[in-house]
């Protein structure tokens, strides 16, 4: 039987990250929503241990989300973070309260008294705090395993029922042996082996893709990014000819972004590849549009739109195939989690389509997760470690209103923009980077007569996972040749900036 740990969600902001960190471990992680699995499911799920992850709430309030208490006495170790080691010991008899002024944020420093939890650990080490509440009073059985100067209770266990809390965050990479602490819990206390790998998954999604799709016919939304391209060929091996890819080519992608596209697939590997020519469609329907998400809504209906619309051509299509992965979930808003941005291919969707049923393939995986499987399929580096690109396109990067002139300007800035970094060789050492063009104009100077032209602004980051990002330190001559170089190739931008806010407090995208 397959190693898995339950994560369960009570809508923290770093919920995913717990999954990814219990993979890099070789442990299969699921997550799902605490109150959308039953305490019967969880004895009969095979679970070799169970996650309560962090939360906005105070366990205190009336509202607050709980669990079954059920749960602590069925034999399967826990581990309980932040929120979820306070619900713990709240629902297992504690007290937890508010704390008044000594709330900790950022890098602490813990004391740790030792248990199997913090075994190779330090006695002394730095953690990742984030929280208002405390455990004043454990609960009976359970005993502090480790405090910080402002927290008299950062972790506890009660070793019998193998139940730990933590106050901290060990998923995060601030927490210098978090990593440790989650191996010491998989390992030592859940009693797990590390088994579980991408090419398993991958494996198991084509055999499980060719049962469950048998006979149906399914339309991929391929964009020729990472994502989608990734889904393609995964379903192609599953269902051959049953797949049609449909890409929609709506003006807003990058400069000869879709002669690519085309060439790749069609070409290279041979998938049935239906291209549709909709930028004036698109246009029409944006024009005058500005506010962001009112631009995402419209992208993602008419992409549903336009595959309605293909499918009768078609014949009957039973299933919408789309790249969404983990992160567009959770931004998306998941559970309880707070809604920062809808994706086109999650929150945009609307409520009404012609199709039997959704199928996500990478709905659960990480970025560097689909990389992985990508590599494993055989597509080709080029394409695997292609710069990610919003399902919206320029759209979500064209500040304002989108017009066919912006479009122009942007698909140019950009173009320029990534030939700086590939000449430089730095493709490698930057997640992400691209262009956006702002809806501010300034005055420049072009030899002797005054402009007045578009701001770019230059964007580049560095993630592993895309739910947290560091601006990239890119060398001044890069940004300098860049920079000339738009202002004078490109007529109508005056001006260049560079964008050196991380991720939070600002999203990867502008908007």
């Amino acid at each position: 039987m397959e190693e898995k740990i339950l994560i369960l969600d009570f809508g923290g902001q770093y919920n995913l990250l717990i999954a990814r960190r219990i993979r890099e471990l070789h442990v299969y992680a699921e997550i799902r929503p605490y109150n959308k699995i039953t305490l019967d499911e969880i004895q009969k799920g095979g679970y070799q241990g169970i996650v309560f992850t962090g939360g906005p709430n105070s366990v205190y309030d009336s509202d607050a989300p709980r669990f079954d208490s059920g749960i602590l006495n069925i034999g399967i170790p826990v581990l309980g973070i932040c929120y979820g080691a306070q619900l713990m010991a709240y629902m297992a008899g504690g007290e937890v309260s508010s704390a008044e002024g000594s709330s900790e944020y950022g890098k602490t420093t813990v004391y740790t008294f030792g248990d199997a939890l913090f075994e190779n650990v330090p006695t002394e080490s730095v953690c990742w705090m984030s929280h208002t509440d405390f455990i004043k009073t454990p609960p009976p059985h359970f005993v502090i395993t480790a405090n910080t100067d402002n927290c008299p209770c950062a972790a506890l266990c009660d070793p019998k029922r193998k139940l730990y809390g933590v106050q901290f965050h060990p998923e995060v990479t601030h927490t210098t042996y978090g990593k440790t602490m989650l191996h010491n819990f998989l390992f030592s206390i859940c009693g797990c082996s590390g088994t579980w790998n991408m090419e398993d998954f991958a494996a198991a999604s084509i055999a499980r893709y060719r049962d469950a799709l048998a006979g149906k016919k399914v339309l991929l939304a391929l964009s020729g990014g990472v994502d989608s391209s990734v889904a393609a060929l995964l379903l192609h091996r599953a269902i051959g000819q049953n797949l049609t890819c449909v890409f929609v080519d709506h003006g807003l992608l990058r400069k000869n972004e879709g002669d690519f596209v085309e060439q790749t697939f069609r070409d290279q590997f041979g998938l049935h590849l239906i291209r549709i020519n909709a930028q004036d469609r698109f246009l029409q329907k944006l024009a005058g549009v500005t506010e962001p998400e009112k631009k995402r809504k419209i992208i993602g209906e008419e992409f549903i739109r336009v595959f309605e619309e293909e499918a009768k051509k078609l014949g009957k299509i039973h299933v919408l195939a789309q790249g969404t992965i983990y992160p567009d979930v959770v931004e998306s808003g998941r559970g309880d989690a707070a809604v920062i941005k809808s994706h086109h291919n999650v929150g945009g969707l609307p409520d009404v389509i012609s199709f039997d049923e959704i199928t996500e393939p990478l709905r659960n995986l990480f970025k560097d997760e689909v990389r992985e499987i990508g590599t494993q399929l055989g597509l080709p580096r080029e394409l695997v470690w292609r710069q990610p690109f919003p399902g919206p396109g320029l759209a979500v990067r064209i500040i304002g209103e989108i017009t066919r002139e912006k479009l122009t300007l942007l698909q140019d800035a950009d173009a320029i923009f990534r030939e700086e970094i590939a000449g430089a060789g730095l493709e490698d050492i930057t997640s992400q980077y691209f262009a956006v063009l702002t809806d501010l104009k300034s005055v420049g100077v072009m030899g002797d007569a005054r402009t007045y032209g578009y701001t770019v602004a230059l964007r580049a980051v560095t993630t592993d996972d895309f739910m947290t990002a560091e601006w990239t330190r890119l060398p001044y001559e890069v940004l300098e040749r860049a920079s000339s170089r738009i202002t004078n190739e490109i007529p109508h931008i005056t001006r260049v900036v560079y964008d050196i806010t991380s991720k939070p407090p600002a999203t990867v995208e502008w908007e």
